[in-house]
């Protein structure tokens, strides 16, 4: 975009596919501005984005719709954003008229100051100045700053990694690794487990896909086992699945397509000619179950196998999280290389809410830690704090629209009732507006960066308004109350 700036040409139409991803409020801002300047040349500019302050000053905007995958397709709105907000079937004009009132969950009470927290001190990898950060625990905290202040070092690769190697060494037994990055961490023993849940696919073949992924696939292939059709021929569950053979299309193995080598150009994947893509051999898909083969329940969305599997709980319970993160649009058997990132990380926090459910309830993963705890009941005594899983994630709301953010945003909620620890790198100011701790890096980006400006929560951020973060916290909660 500088080099464009300078170069003083007309007429050029730029097409730029969401330029504000990675970006804080305040360069977001900064860039909005050299849009206009592009576009006052006399160049025509074509943005694909989510942003609300770079939809509001579009000079026109064209919203797709209503919903997503095949919800989706059409125009639903065009014009300013007023236009959009007056519309009355435009999702993204909903949101601009009536954005969120936060905080959507009563404020969680911080930690008594000598117990409950993660502290770090001397982290110095990259540009970190030495930093000491607290980060309560069983809470959400954000780290925030300028492109290039330390977030994703300080979050990921400092107390991400030393802690992950800590609870290893504890859970093998082997003695505790030197810390890499930083001199001392406290307060991590009460963590039974590290999570970093980003972006990156979660398979990379057609053979993994949402049903999979998340779990409920094998309940699935045991309800079709158990039909009186498949136990007439004694058919297992295993006959049921597409990774084996035996009951799987032999001519695709089960991938519903084919590969065709194109030598000096890419491979190409067609639709196998034999079992049209659905995966199973005849005679495995002549067994249904109330009128559905098990090629017809890989082709369901979620949403349709929300309401047919409504009287199996271990089915329809991560069906029902599937469609809560707005993902009910996606079928059983999407492909994983299909999936976006944004909808690949959705995925992967609905298989961890759906572990979540089960401690929440008491029976924990771990059955000596089940015991203890019915042992401690039984005596009358204190009971022993619920594992507790350390999550972090690196810009969660990466390619998604407003709506999208509200449902992650309640995803996140949940794993914190649930007793877990959630570190969010994030930029978007809904996320900034509901953590329970705010730990601010800057005050500017690269060797201008690597230190901790401000800490505290959003309303006391807001309150002192001194940095780049708190002046754009101030500005977003003020309107909205």
């Amino acid at each position: 975009l500088a080099a464009q700036l300078g170069s003083n040409l007309q007429g050029v139409c730029y097409v730029l596919d969401e330029p504000t991803i990675g970006l804080h409020p305040h360069d977001n801002r900064i860039l909005l501005d050299t849009l206009e300047a592009l576009r006052n040349k006399g160049n025509t500019l074509l943005v694909v984005e989510h942003d609300e302050d770079t939809i509001r000053r579009a000079d026109h905007v064209i919203d797709i719709g209503p919903g997503a995958g095949k919800l989706g397709g059409r125009i639903i709105a065009t014009g300013h954003h007023e236009a959009l907000a007056a519309h009355p079937d435009s999702l993204t004009g909903r949101f601009l008229a009536n954005p969120l009132a936060h905080p959507l969950y009563p404020p969680r009470p911080l930690p008594a100051p000598e117990d409950g927290w993660l502290s770090l001190r001397g982290a110095h990898l990259h540009n970190l100045r030495h930093v000491n950060a607290r980060i309560p625990l069983r809470r959400m905290t954000v780290v925030t700053g300028v492109s290039g202040s330390g977030k994703s070092t300080l979050a990921r690769d400092v107390l991400l990694a030393n802690v992950a190697a800590q609870v290893h060494a504890r859970n093998q037994r082997r003695p505790a690794p030197a810390l890499a990055g930083m001199q001392e961490i406290e307060g991590w023993e009460g963590i039974t487990r590290v999570l970093e849940v980003d972006q990156t696919p979660i398979g990379k073949t057609p053979r993994s896909c949402p049903a999979t992924y998340v779990g409920f696939w094998d309940s699935i292939r045991r309800l079709f086992a158990d039909t009186s059709e498949a136990r007439i021929r004694g058919w297992g569950p295993g006959r049921f699945s597409f990774n084996t053979a035996g009951g799987r299309c032999e001519a695709c193995e089960g991938q519903g397509v084919q590969t065709i080598e194109m030598s000096f150009l890419p491979d190409v994947k067609v639709l196998c000619d034999v079992c049209r893509g659905r995966r199973f051999n005849r005679e495995t898909l002549d067994v249904q179950l109330r009128g559905k083969s098990i090629g017809d329940v890989l082709a369901m969305d979620i949403d349709e196998a929300v309401a047919f599997f409504a009287a199996h709980p271990s089915i329809a319970h991560p069906l029902k999280l599937l469609q809560d993160v707005g993902l009910g649009y996606l079928t059983l058997g999407q492909p994983s290389p299909t999936l976006s990132g944004g909808e690949a990380q959705r995925i992967k926090l609905v298989t961890e809410l759906a572990k979540v459910r089960t401690r929440g309830e008491g029976s924990e993963d771990d059955p000596r830690i089940a015991r203890a705890r019915a042992k401690a009941l039984a005596e009358g005594k204190t009971l022993p704090p619920p594992p507790q899983t350390l999550y972090v994630l690196d810009e969660p709301t990466v390619g998604l629209h407003m709506a999208d953010v509200e449902k992650l945003i309640r995803v996140l909620h949940r794993l914190v009732e649930a007793g877990n620890t959630l570190i969010v790198v994030e930029h978007n100011l809904d996320i900034w507006a509901e953590a329970d701790w705010i730990v601010d890096l800057g005050p500017d980006g690269g060797a201008g960066g690597g230190r901790i400006v401000a800490a505290g929560t959003p309303v006391e951020l807001a309150a002192r308004g001194v940095t780049h973060t708190a002046r754009a916290l101030a500005d977003f909660l003020v309107p909205r109350g």
